[in-house]
């Protein structure tokens, strides 16, 4: 008689099987920016895991709205608020390690967020540092090469977004 075991990795085995990899999970990011008068600047953070540059993103709560849930990200990993606008900058795609050591797929959708206030206090200050630069430091800061694609696009035509 066959068995099947009745854990969630068994799903996933199967959903592999069948198309090749896990499937894709959906996170969304805040592009934190602002125009100092001589340019547009970014808003980098660090992973708390490996130190990287990133900016902040997570996982979209419920029927939160997509932007909303960046927004949320934003002031909960950089303390930052303002502006989020409702038109992603662009989406990219990376592989999530999660703390099991398995790594999943995610689609990261990206919405530019016009910063107008920064807290001395919030959540993960004790996780992550955070660093104003320039489009071209962020470009050269940041890891995933579709992502840096993004923020050079943005910081090309900021407005077109608000």
């Amino acid at each position: 008689m066959l068995t099947r075991p009745a854990t969630h990795n068994h799903l996933a085995t199967r959903v592999r099987r069948l198309f090749g990899t896990a499937p894709c999970r959906l996170q969304v990011a805040a592009l934190p920016w602002r125009d100092t008068g001589h340019g547009i600047e970014i808003m980098l953070i660090t992973s708390r895991d490996t130190g990287r540059w990133v900016l902040p993103k997570g996982w979209p709560e419920a029927k939160e709205p997509l932007c909303e849930a960046a927004a949320r990200e934003a002031g909960e990993e950089a303390g930052l608020r303002g502006t989020i606008s409702h038109i992603e900058a662009g989406r990219y795609f990376y592989a999530k390690a999660l703390a099991s050591g398995e790594e999943v797929p995610c689609e990261v959708l990206v919405f530019p967020l016009q910063v107008d206030k920064i807290a001395d206090r919030w959540k993960e200050k004790r996780a992550r540092t955070r660093k104003w630069v320039t489009s071209a430091e962020a470009v050269h800061m940041v890891n995933e090469p579709d992502l840096c694609e993004i923020i050079a696009d943005f910081c090309a035509n900021p407005r077109r977004f608000s």
